[in-house]
């Protein structure tokens, strides 16, 4: 934090200190350490100088580091200042505040001594510092997996992964995620479109491919959000026998459509590494969203959800050789773009109890 900010925070802090109480010589919050940190939770302490049989209460003033003088949380009358009754140290906070999950916060603590009148006398503010709530645990992605599996719908057939780009993404000028001496798609770092809580946002690496078709005609759709030019690839080379599947998101953005990200990794890979433990892990032949299956003759069968829209995640790079690429004769329709979306945090659907 800069020198200005904190001077800008101790200033309003201190102008709020008479309504608070009578400033007295109550111990002054030292040392103060988080710990324990969730997405929607956290822990503290702290240590003082002597004087702690006065106190009855703590007070402590929370901010997004954001923004200086207010929270901006959707309901505009939480406090930001807890006040809690003294109880032993390390406290934890939970439930107070709508806290979002990786989110970066700043706080202040002072002690308060309750008068026989009800007012308060208290210490002054604490020195400032600074943490970053989690993302979503493993218990929050299962609540977020249920409500999705919910909505999924029936299964459709498909047969190939297909992305689509703007013309120059194929062609020869290099960008991080094209190869083009080799004719290789790489990996790149998801954006931050979806849940604020997702753990694969601004972490994992990988190229999303689509994989809806149409209901009428049982092939990719001819519109997309992304560009007129689209390169498919058969689906059993991405997925077979030899990958993982992990669900990575559940969203809306202010519209009717729902989105549900899954990630596909070879086993053993960089992607796989980073899925195990964060994401809930799939049953590859038998989930709601996206199955590989063998018929009698041991040939792969794929199906997708009819009622989301699926993202899909690889991990690895792709040789371009594999596919083939093509115009497509629909329209490019950018209203359907997640790139950087934010989630609707309202939405009953797709929203869990805890941060957006």
């Amino acid at each position: 934090m800069t020198s200005s900010l904190k001077n800008l925070q101790q200033a309003d802090r201190q102008g709020t200190e008479s309504a608070d109480g009578v400033v007295d010589d109550l111990p002054v919050p030292q040392r103060i350490l988080i710990s324990g940190v969730t997405c929607d939770s956290f822990k503290i302490s702290w240590e003082t100088d002597g004087g702690g049989e006065r106190i009855t209460h703590f007070f402590i003033d929370l901010n997004k580091k954001e923004n200086k003088s207010c929270n901006q949380f959707k309901h505009k009358d939480v406090p930001t200042k807890l006040v809690a009754k003294a109880v032993p140290l390390p406290m934890t906070v939970r439930g107070h505040w709508f806290l979002s999950p990786r989110t970066e916060y700043t706080l202040a603590v002072q002690t308060a001594a309750k008068q026989p009148g009800g007012e308060y006398s208290v210490s002054r503010w604490s020195d400032i510092i600074e943490f970053c709530t989690a993302d979503y645990s493993a218990v929050h992605l299962n609540q977020l997996l249920q409500k999705a599996e919910a909505i999924a719908g029936r299964m459709l057939p498909f047969s190939v992964f297909y992305r689509n780009q703007q013309r120059a993404y194929f062609q020869q000028d290099p960008s991080p995620s094209r190869d083009a001496q080799c004719r290789r798609m790489l990996p790149a770092v998801k954006d931050d479109s979806g849940s604020h809580g997702s753990p694969i946002s601004g972490k994992l690496e990988g190229i999303f491919f689509s994989c809806n078709t149409e209901f009428n005609t049982g092939k990719p759709p001819q519109d997309s959000p992304y560009g007129p030019v689209r390169f498919q690839v058969p689906a059993d080379l991405l997925f077979n026998q030899n990958t993982n599947i992990y669900f990575g998101d559940f969203f809306c953005m202010y519209t009717s459509y729902h989105y549900v990200i899954v990630v596909l990794a070879p086993d053993g890979s960089k992607g796989d590494v980073f899925c195990r433990g964060r994401l809930p892990a799939l049953d590859r032949s038998d989930n709601r969203f996206l199955t590989c299956t063998e018929d009698a003759g041991g040939s792969p069968s794929f199906r997708h959800a009819q009622d989301v829209i699926l993202e899909v995640i690889y991990t690895e790079p792709v040789d371009m050789s594999l596919g083939g690429v093509a115009d497509i004769s629909g329209h490019q329709i950018t209203s359907l773009s997640t790139l950087n979306a934010k989630k609707d945090p309202s939405c009953k659907i797709c929203n869990i109890s805890v941060g957006r």
